[in-house]
């Protein structure tokens, strides 16, 4: 039985080129743990989908999207309603050719939307790259700029330069990196609405941190969110590409499970995340040890790598947020989305999110 769409500035925007869509929910792009299959399963449900970019190259995120476009069964030529997420930071890194020949391979495959995290003031740049690129085509296309904040100055910024046609406002609660001085999600969703008190003219703001059920997503609509992402949830379905081994230990963990650190990152060498950028997963044996005042960063590296080969979860980087604890069992990703979507509905946003 089919349920009712849900209505709210981002569906309306998204729909216009997107059958699938119909709630207001995104699935987080989440590098090292997801892909194109959960990304297509997400906007198959109902919800949308993206595949990260992370640290592919080009013409592995070129096979990725074509296994998309196979699932969804969209021609070349038409949008594929999806999305690819990029790191600022590692466009930046990577220099401008590589950075180009990424978001080419975005934009030759017709995604619909596109997403930047983890930016600085110089890169908005690449919005005006999208632009000019969807201008210039035969038939002009109008590819949807997602942008990621954590902050009232940078919600400002992602407006005002970038000019952001959905913005991401991630809270402390977010598993996976994020930034050290983020505020909890509910107080950044509302400083950004008060800062962009214009409801007719803002982009949509959708909320992302910690949560994990309908009836949380049903709360940020009446706050005044047009939506929410949730990647902590879809972890342990079996479109992710988490370990059997991880996927066990989010399943065990409670919402007090989970712990914000850098050494996460320096304990498998994977560096060069801009300055106040953390992240937060599991607090397991591994992050027990970063505790230590003792610690052997070189020998804690070993471990990592070791348990990573056996998929020994206590001593692997296992991303989660502050929702984990509502994870009880292995889902499909369409399931997980009608569930969320029957979750909306009970909550009564219909009527109110279509204002």
């Amino acid at each position: 039985m089919s349920l009712k769409a849900i209505a709210t500035p981002f569906t309306r925007l998204l729909s216009r080129s997107n059958s699938f869509l119909q709630i207001p929910i995104v699935g987080a792009p989440m590098a090292g743990a997801s892909g194109a299959k959960l990304a297509t399963e997400v906007t198959l449900g109902g919800a949308y989908g993206f595949i990260p970019a992370g640290y592919r190259d080009a013409a592995v995120l070129r096979k990725e999207l074509d296994i998309a476009r196979q699932l969804l069964r969209v021609p070349p030529t038409a949008t594929l309603p999806l999305g690819v997420a990029y790191f600022g930071w590692k466009l930046k890194e990577q220099g401008d050719a590589v950075a180009t020949e990424l978001l080419d391979a975005s934009l030759q495959n017709n995604v619909q939307a596109i997403w930047f995290s983890f930016w600085d003031k110089g890169q908005s740049k690449w919005a005006r790259y999208i632009r000019e690129a969807d201008a210039n085509r035969p038939e002009p296309r109008n590819t949807i700029i997602f942008v990621l904040v954590t902050s009232v100055e940078e919600a400002l910024l992602a407006v005002n330069e970038w000019k952001a046609d959905v913005i991401v406002a991630q809270g402390m609660e977010a598993g996976g990196h994020g930034a050290v001085q983020a505020p909890p999600i509910r107080e950044l969703v509302s400083s950004i609405l008060s800062a962009l008190p214009d409801a007719e003219k803002r982009p949509p703001i959708l909320a992302a941190g910690g949560i994990s059920n309908g009836s949380q997503v049903a709360e940020f609509l009446r706050q005044g969110a047009s939506g929410a992402v949730l990647g902590t949830r879809f972890l342990v379905s079996p479109e992710s590409t988490y370990t059997a081994g991880q996927k066990s230990a989010l399943l065990a963990a409670t919402s007090d499970s989970t712990v914000r650190s850098v050494k996460f990152d320096e304990s498998r060498n994977t560096l060069g995340w801009p300055e106040g950028a953390d992240g937060r997963g599991l607090r397991n044996a591994l992050a027990k040890e970063f505790e230590s005042r003792d610690v052997n960063m070189d020998t804690l590296k070993k471990k990592v790598a070791e348990a990573t080969k056996k998929d020994e979860p206590d001593y692997m980087v296992t991303w989660a947020g502050l929702g984990v604890g509502a994870l009880k069992e292995i889902k499909g990703a369409q399931d997980i989305v009608r569930e969320l979507h029957e979750e909306l509905l009970q909550h009564h946003v219909t009527a109110k999110s279509s204002l």
